[in-house]
């Protein structure tokens, strides 16, 4: 056994309260290396009457593999609330060997009984246990960018605004969309079955996409007035869906107030410990920016005035339009103190509030349970774009990816994350498939199969399609006769099928059954006790038969997931190239 591949770390995704009274417990180790881990494990001042610590051994599951490491899982509820624990592991042919807080040793009673071999978690607190709204775990989101969505009215539109959808967008470009045209469509919306609308900016600044901030308290005249954002609001909560605003908190507009002072006064500006300034005057390359972007100076956060200004800006949308959740812009360069402290303020403010970061890479340091409920989960879905839409990997390697994010994270931040396959910040996923509806179709409910809280952009579910910015931010297609009715009519069905199992897809365990890296085919569960999903995947280029009482035990009754249609054990399926099928089992 190769002990150099085994890890384990406490207080971390590897171990950590799920909620007030339950542990759960991770370790990986090297590719089919153990046949089997056992967890050792006991309350820390809990003796026999002859001195030998009280300890129980308890099998744990493999639960995921990637290319190098298995991991294994176990759920713990210690009676008293601690836990003293270590690891058994056990190889073909080979003896136990203990793993404990002093790495490896012989598994024998002197090592069994040496308390110091043993990690410590001193005390479930339920306080401590990273939690996120429970609301966000059954929320369908639809992402919109305000000025491409709708125009509702032609009166706020900017002076220079184009004719709707008379062009591909550029960079500058302004076509009138507003708070109106999102409160007109609706009906739209909550007909296609989405639970919360996730809006770009819409306070005031010059740009179309709005991140170059002049005021966040104001919503940008164009798009409407704050009565009028507030009847948005209201709509939406009477219809049971959520609203979630965007902020970019990392940087402002140089037009803004407080950075103009700066320009003017210099070093005698009351605002120059505002930002992060290196010499004066202040000219381009003498300032911290976003990226390399001289119309948006970067804030100090650690300025206590900044962060006075910022946490009140957050706390007034929602007290003042009871706004659900707040989607944070280049989140991952803002100091942790600062998110640490905004965290306690919204929650304070609103407990039930979404806080959401924008984060393309690992973000684990943000999700201990003092910063974000989520980021976009960019890395999850990536290697299924990656296999789907560009063939650049295999389905085993899609697996291990998508099983080494899951695993680095605690199943809580995994059930609470944003899953999405597109943004206003990528191309359109029926341009990256380039314009396949059989892939994008599977993409679809392919990402819709996943732990986590899933996210369409705007026309995705009418065959709306564009290259990166800014030709992903085209505007809405509302005549019928341009929309895509056969990809509508599918999403809705997915949306459907999600609302329905939602607890599956939340809570139950995914595995992967086939992954077939010649044939091109792939097929996982989810399973939450006898009730089981069943999804078949078939990107390969000739006709999969499967036999449905192969899949399945016998006293179980079976149904097709997408049409809800009873089926028999004896069936057999045929999946065609490009398509999938859903096997509903209980």
């Amino acid at each position: 056994m190769e002990y150099a591949a085994i890890y384990h770390q406490p207080f971390s995704s590897y171990a950590y309260p799920y909620d007030g009274r339950t542990l759960h417990i991770k370790i990986r180790t090297k590719k089919g290396d153990a046949d089997e881990v056992r967890l050792i494990w006991g309350d820390p001042y809990e003796y026999a009457k002859d001195g030998r610590w009280l300890k129980a051994e308890q099998q744990m599951k493999k639960i995921a593999a990637t290319e190098a490491h298995d991991y294994w899982f176990i759920e713990v509820v210690p009676p008293h609330r601690r836990l003293q624990y270590a690891f058994a592991l056990r190889g073909a042919g080979q003896e136990d060997v203990f793993y404990g807080s002093s790495g490896t040793c012989p598994y024998n009673e002197k090592t069994l009984a040496a308390i110091h071999h043993y990690f410590k978690f001193p005390f479930v607190h339920e306080v401590d246990a990273f939690q996120a709204p429970e609301w966000v775990k059954s929320t369908i989101w639809y992402q919109i960018f305000p000025e491409r969505f709708a125009n509702g009215r032609e009166d706020l539109s900017p002076e220079n605004a184009l004719p709707w959808g008379s062009k591909d967008p550029g960079v500058h470009d302004f076509f009138g969309g507003d708070l109106q045209g999102i409160i007109d469509k609706l009906d739209y919306l909550e007909d296609l079955g989405v639970s919360g609308i996730y809006l770009t900016p819409i306070f005031s600044a010059p740009s179309n996409h709005k991140y170059d901030t002049l005021d966040y308290y104001s919503i940008d005249p164009h798009f409407g007035d704050p009565e009028l954002f507030r009847t948005l609001v209201d709509e939406l909560h009477r219809r049971g869906m959520r609203i979630m605003l965007d902020a970019v908190f990392n940087h402002i507009g140089s037009a803004s107030p407080q950075w103009q002072d700066v320009v003017k006064n210099g070093e005698r500006s009351r605002y120059k410990d505002w930002f992060h300034i290196h010499s004066f005057p202040v000219e381009e390359g003498r300032y911290d920016t976003f990226a390399f972007t001289p119309d948006m100076p970067k804030l100090n956060t650690a300025n206590p005035d900044v962060q006075s200004y910022l946490l009140d800006i957050a706390l007034y949308w929602i007290r003042e339009f009871d706004i659900d959740g707040w989607r944070l812009d280049v989140a991952n360069e803002v100091d942790h103190a600062f998110w640490k402290t905004f965290r306690k303020a919204v929650s304070a403010e609103k407990p039930d509030v979404y806080i959401l970061g924008e984060i393309w890479h690992s973000a684990e340091p943000w999700l201990r349970g003092d910063e974000f409920h989520a980021v976009m989960n960019y890395p999850f879905t990536e290697p299924m774009i990656a296999y789907f839409a560009d063939r650049a990997i295999l389905p085993s390697e899609m697996a291990h990816r998508i099983n080494a994010h899951l695993m680095n994270g605690m199943q809580q931040v995994n059930e609470a994350m944003f899953n999405l396959l597109d943004s206003h910040d990528t191309g359109r996923i029926l341009t990256r498939c380039r314009h396949d509806e059989k892939k994008v179709r599977s993409l679809l409910a392919f990402m819709f199969a996943q732990t986590g809280s899933p996210c369409i952009y705007y026309g995705t579910e009418i065959g709306l399609d564009g290259g990166h910015d800014p030709l992903c931010r085209k505007c809405m297609v509302w005549e019928e006769d341009k929309q895509n009715k056969e990809m509508l009519a599918f999403m809705k069905r997915l949306i459907a099928l999600r609302k329905r199992e939602n607890a599956l897809f939340t809570y139950g365990r995914l595995e992967w059954n086939v992954l077939d890296d010649q044939r091109n085919f792939i097929s996982f569960s989810r399973v939450d006790g006898d009730k089981k999903l069943i999804f078949f995947f078939h990107q390969g280029s000739e006709v999969r038969r499967i036999s449905l009482q192969d899949d399945v035990e016998a006293h179980q009754k079976i149904y097709d997931a997408w049409t809800e249609k009873p089926l028999h054990h004896t069936d057999v399926i045929d999946i065609h190239p490009g398509e999938f099928f859903i096997l509903g089992a209980v």
